[in-house]
């Protein structure tokens, strides 16, 4: 903790996390972890989280008032001095134990994310709405994806940095930065991991967060892969205007201005598509340019230090 450029980072992005807080930051340093900084953001909460953050040995910032998680996570982000940067959540659903098997893996993939298994304590509800969203994050980013919400992964420093501007204020940094770091052509490597019922009411509201988090996933797909999103769009159109004129040859035989319509239109959203892809393609070589990727021996440390898990 003492070090000026400790190897590892631990932010933990909190709001009105008084009750897990303490317990959370006391776990973590009996780890004792090798060179390790503990960072927890309080996002203007209303309780005593960052007291009892401090009183647990955490480096402590505060916002002055709530932005959002993603405002947390990209304010520890950019204050953090690690090489690799470990996020959890701060309400006592992670276990501390599983940092060192995360961190086991960063000397080969870019991001490292602890994926909940049938096993881990939550509601019905979260359960059904993840797997809908790993199913569509999966198509859209070919790769698949097995927690795409989960708030405990490790990622190296550059990487983060990269893509931290991207995260929104609010929900759901994890969704962000995993399609962003498939998208771009980086490592992800899941581990199975087992989380208890958080302490405290959660912050996430299903109707609202819920579509909130399929408008990320969409976002990040026309940034990253357009043409997963165009493709579909116009399959569809030209299908339905292919089958209408079907429709009315065989029973009017007419070619009608709204079968025309929907295939032209099918042409056009085509078109766009492509226009959106090579706009995506540009923004990543511009990105690439100004953060480059790091050299692959300055994690070979972790190899070390943290021995590899036979997950």
């Amino acid at each position: 903790m003492a070090d000026e450029s400790p190897l590892i980072s631990i932010i933990i992005p909190t709001y009105n996390e008084a009750e897990a807080i303490g317990d959370t930051v006391s776990d973590l340093q009996a780890l004792k972890l090798p060179s390790c900084e503990i960072l927890v953001v309080n996002d203007g909460s209303s309780d005593e989280t960052a007291k009892e953050a401090e009183k647990a040995g955490a480096r402590v910032l505060s916002h002055p008032y709530n932005i959002g998680n993603g405002a947390a996570v990209k304010t520890g982000i950019r204050n953090a001095r690690g090489q690799v940067f470990v996020f959890l959540d701060g309400d006592g659903q992670h276990d501390p134990q599983d940092i060192p098997r995360l961190l086991s893996h960063i000397s080969r993939y870019h991001m490292v994310v602890g994926a909940r298994t049938k096993d881990s304590q939550t509601h019905l509800h979260r359960t059904l709405a993840n797997f809908v969203y790993n199913t569509l994050a999966s198509f859209i980013a070919e790769f698949k994806i097995e927690d795409l919400t989960s708030g405990f992964r490790a990622m190296r420093r550059e990487d983060a940095l990269r893509f931290c501007d991207m995260f929104p204020n609010r929900f759901s940094y994890p969704t962000t930065s995993t399609l962003a770091f498939l998208r771009s052509g980086r490592s992800v490597k899941y581990i199975p991991i087992t989380t208890k019922y958080r302490l405290g009411k959660s912050k996430i509201k299903l109707i609202h967060d819920g579509f909130e988090f399929l408008l990320i996933i969409i976002k990040i797909a026309m940034s990253f892969s357009p043409l997963r999103i165009f493709i579909p769009v116009s399959s569809f159109l030209f299908f339905v205007g292919f089958l209408r004129y079907i429709y009315t040859f065989v029973f009017f035989h007419q070619f009608t201005n709204m079968s025309a319509l929907l295939m032209n239109s099918a042409v056009i959203v085509f078109l766009l598509g492509l226009i959106a892809e090579q706009v995506a393609s540009l923004r990543l070589e511009k990105g690439n340019e100004l953060y480059r990727s790091g050299d692959e021996e300055r994690y070979k440390e972790f190899a070390t230090l943290f021995p590899l898990s036979k997950d």
